[in-house]
């Protein structure tokens, strides 16, 4: 398996699939890398070189006791694209992902990124404050708090329902999509889990958004039940100039079924174009 050891020792495990222009997957809260596999294959399979990583905390990666924020998340993210040297890549973030893409180039910059994708992501700001009255209240993730402090195993198998949409009247669902996303949630470990919850409902990211200077698109299902498109794909649109906003009716937060295939077709289309 291949890792980089970041400056404060940590080990980040990634995968490194293909040739061609880099295409750097982020992964969500609380998933890992394997939840990209499919997106890896489409790229890698197309002309691009796919890579994606383990968040600190999560999945392979070393579970350090402190680093599981923002800050930390996008320099460890800036350490990878420098170790494998990367150029013109795109940066591809879901959920917590785009919030690390985000601040990635809020504090490093975009001298070796040519494009972005934000998917279903958490910025600009998921807390409802003052400032923010779209956001969810801090009560919404004191409850994640206490699902994984109490029982996770029990609470990652109920939140992949929301997740996937699969409560809503209809929905196709799937147990082996549900069976994975609590696989790879079981790997976060509960410190790592804990903070991340943090870093991703009360990190501010309009400055970093501000700061985008390359073709981005923002893509968002509109019944996504984990980020509000409300206060997340629409705000996030208009900070980020000249951005391509891609709503997806019915979209739930998960890819999964006729929503993954959708954003694939997009996705694919954004990188080559």
């Amino acid at each position: 398996m291949s890792f980089i050891t970041t400056t404060d020792g940590t080990e980040i495990f990634y995968k490194d699939w293909g040739v061609g222009q880099p295409v750097v997957f982020s992964h969500g809260w609380p998933l890992n890398a394997d939840a990209w596999d499919n997106q890896m294959h489409l790229v890698a399979a197309n002309g691009f070189r796919a890579i994606a990583h383990d968040r600190r905390g999560h999945g392979r990666s070393s579970q350090p006791w402190g680093g599981n924020e923002m800050d930390t998340y996008a320099d460890d993210l800036a350490q990878l694209i420098e170790t494998l040297d990367l150029r013109d890549a795109v940066l591809v973030g879901h959920s917590t992902g785009g919030g690390e893409v985000t601040r990635y180039i809020g504090r490093h910059g975009t001298s070796r990124v040519a494009k972005a994708v934000l998917l279903g992501a958490v910025p600009p700001l998921m807390l409802k404050t003052d400032a923010n009255p779209l956001g969810l209240p801090i009560e919404v993730f004191d409850g994640i708090r206490a699902g994984v402090s109490n029982d996770r195993s029990q609470f990652y198998q109920e939140l992949s329902i929301p997740f996937y949409g699969y409560n809503r009247p209809g929905a196709q669902v799937s147990q082996g999509v549900s069976d994975a996303f609590w696989l790879w949630s079981m790997q976060v470990g509960v410190k790592g889990a804990l903070d991340c919850i943090r870093a991703f409902s009360e990190t501010d990211f309009t400055e970093d958004l501000k700061r985008f200077d390359i073709p981005t698109l923002i893509a968002h299902g509109d019944d996504d039940q984990i980020v509000p498109i409300v206060a997340g794909g629409l705000e996030s649109a208009k900070l980020v100039k000249d951005a391509t906003l891609k709503v997806y009716p019915g979209g739930p937060h998960g890819l999964a079924g006729a929503f993954e295939q959708e954003f694939n077709a997009d996705l694919l289309s954004f990188i080559k174009g």
